[in-house]
């Protein structure tokens, strides 16, 4: 697909979200996950507004969350970090992150997108929709 769009390839990405008291369904973007097929990446940013988690849940559980986000970054990562998954593709790693789920932290909707450079289209993901 790259020739298609001159050098830009199709991405999808989520964005994470935190949900403190999931009865509630308040919550707050604290993450970005992009995956490009073409290139075999999945890409995890995050950025945790601890002012605003405890805004919506006084009592939230900060060190878990920031332990839960970081998962999802040493997923991205492959390697050790990604513990079981290590052997998957980033694919499947991907579908496994964008899986709903009903946990603190938990995707949203998955979008598409062209992009030349994934890695830094997840940055400009985080500071338009996280930070």
């Amino acid at each position: 697909m790259t020739g298609l769009h001159k050098g830009r390839d199709v991405f999808e990405y989520a964005v994470l979200r935190v949900v403190p008291r999931v009865e509630r369904g308040e919550r707050i973007n604290a993450g970005v996950v992009v995956y490009c097929r073409a290139r075999s990446s999945v890409i995890a940013r995050t950025h945790l507004d601890e002012e605003r988690l405890l805004a919506l849940d006084p009592s939230a559980d900060v060190a878990g969350v920031r332990a839960a986000l970081h998962a999802v970054e040493g997923l991205c990562h492959g390697g050790d970090e990604a513990g079981a998954a290590a052997g998957e593709d980033a694919g499947r790693r991907f579908r496994w992150l964008i899986a709903p789920r009903s946990t603190v932290v938990q995707p949203g909707p998955v979008h598409t997108g062209l992009t030349t450079d994934p890695e830094a289209e997840a940055e400009r993901l985080l500071d338009l929709l996280v930070r």
